[in-house]
C-alpha cells in the first residue's frame, strides 16, 4: 500500500526542475544559479530525498513533500523526519551513510556501513539465544545461530563492514563457548574442544559448523544512477 500511496511521490520529484529527468547541462546550469538539484531514493514507506543546495533549500522541499502526501491521507512522522548533512550522516534502511575523508589522503568518500542500532540488534539475538536451553545439543544451537548470522551478513555484504564482521565473530565465539561452559559446569579446555570444536577452536560437529561472519567477503554495489531502469524520468 505504501508503495501505491507513494507513487505521488515519485511522479512530483520526477517532475519538479532539478529532479532526475533534468539533463546534467541542466543540473550544472542550476547549481551556478544557486538553485537546488534533487534525486529520490525509496523503500517502501522510508524515503531518502537528497538535496544539492542549502539546508533553506532542504527546509522547502520538506513543507512541498508534507503537502504532496497530504491528499494521499499521508504525513511526515516529525520523531522520523530530519534534515542532516551527509558529513553528519544518516541511518537507512539499517546502513549509516556518511562521508569520511579516506585515512592518508585529503579525499573524502561517502561510505556505507551497519548501523549501530542494527549491530546492537543482532548481538542481542546472539545473546538471547546463547542462554536459553543448554539442555539442547550443540548443533541444535547452531542450526538457531547459522541463519540469523548468514542472512544478517549477506543484507551488509555490500558495504565497509569487514570490521563488524570481524566484531560478530568474536561476539558468537564468546557466546557459544559460554554456552558451552554453562552446559558442563566442569569441562576442561581439552575436552570442550575435543567434544565441541573438532579438536581446534571453534565450535562445529560432524554434521554442522558455526558460521564465521569474518570469512565473510564484502563486495561493493557498483553505481548505477540514472541506468537503473524507471517510467518516472521520462514521464513528461
Amino acid at each position: 500500500m505504501a508503495n501505491i500511496a507513494l507513487t505521488v511521490l515519485d511522479e512530483y520529484v520526477a517532475n519538479r526542475p532539478g529532479g532526475p529527468s533534468t539533463s546534467p547541462d541542466r543540473r550544472r546550469t542550476r547549481l551556478r544559479r544557486g538553485d537546488p538539484n534533487i534525486r529520490l531514493v525509496r523503500y517502501a514507506d522510508d524515503f531518502l530525498v537528497l538535496v544539492a543546495g542549502t539546508r533553506e533549500h532542504c527546509e522547502v522541499l520538506r513543507e512541498e513533500v508534507a503537502a504532496v502526501l497530504a491528499p494521499m491521507g499521508m504525513r511526515l512522522s516529525m520523531e522520523k523526519t530530519r534534515i542532516t548533512h551527509i558529513n553528519e550522516g544518516l541511518d537507512f534502511l539499517g546502513w549509516r551513510i556518511q562521508r569520511h575523508r579516506k585515512r592518508g589522503t585529503d579525499r573524502h568518500y561517502v561510505y556505507t556501513y551497519p548501523a549501530k542500532k542494527s549491530v546492537r540488534t543482532v548481538a542481542r539475538k546472539i545473546k538471547t539465544a546463547c542462554r536459553t536451553d543448554v539442555n539442547q545439543p550443540l548443533p541444535a544451537l547452531l542450526r538457531q545461530l547459522n541463519p540469523m548470522l548468514r542472512g544478517w551478513c549477506a543484507y551488509f555484504r555490500p558495504g565497509v563492514s569487514s570490521a563488524t564482521f570481524q566484531f560478530l565473530r568474536q561476539l558468537v565465539w564468546e557466546q557459544a563457548i559460554r554456552w558451552i561452559r554453562r552446559k558442563h559446569r566442569r569441562i576442561t579446555w581439552k575436552d570442550l574442544r575435543r567434544r565441541y570444536c573438532n579438536g581446534g577452536w571453534w565450535p562445529a560437529t560432524e554434521e554442522i559448523t558455526l558460521f564465521n561472519p569474518a570469512k565473510v567477503r564484502t563486495t561493493r554495489y557498483r553505481y548505477r544512477g540514472a541506468v537503473i531502469p524507471s517510467p518516472w524520468p521520462t514521464m513528461g
